[in-house]
């Protein structure tokens, strides 16, 4: 899901005139990447009944591989293209997982941890 949103929403950006239309693609795709993130540890905490901890893991595991994918494709894109700054995408590949995942595993951790507080007093 993330891919798909950072790629469509990026190539939306792209086609946009205006530097305001380029901000709300932006802001479009975080918005909808944050809802797709909600659902997951909805899904997690929910459905799956999993314990805040392994909620958080593997919604911050699925926010890691999608900034994984998405550095995969800004490498590729930056082949096709001639980027001049190839070690920089190269370490992106390391960079945009771990800068993502351990955020997303914390707000997980907490967001899961208060949804089961709300459960058990309900």
């Amino acid at each position: 899901m993330y891919l798909v949103v950072g790629i469509a929403f990026g190539t939306f950006a792209g086609w946009s005139a205006s530097h305001q239309m380029v901000v709300t693609w932006r802001l479009l795709a975080f918005l909808l990447s944050a809802v797709a993130f909600a659902v997951h540890i909805g899904y997690e905490h929910f459905r799956l009944g999993n314990s805040p901890r392994i909620t958080a893991s593997h919604a911050s595991a699925a926010v890691a591989l999608g900034a994984f994918a998405l550095a995969v494709a800004a490498n590729v894109h930056g082949q096709w293209v001639g980027s001049s700054h190839p070690r920089l995408l190269a370490f992106a590949l390391v960079a945009w997982p771990a800068l993502t995942a351990v955020p997303a595993f914390v707000v997980a951790l907490v967001a899961a941890a208060g949804l089961g507080l709300r459960r058990r007093s309900t």
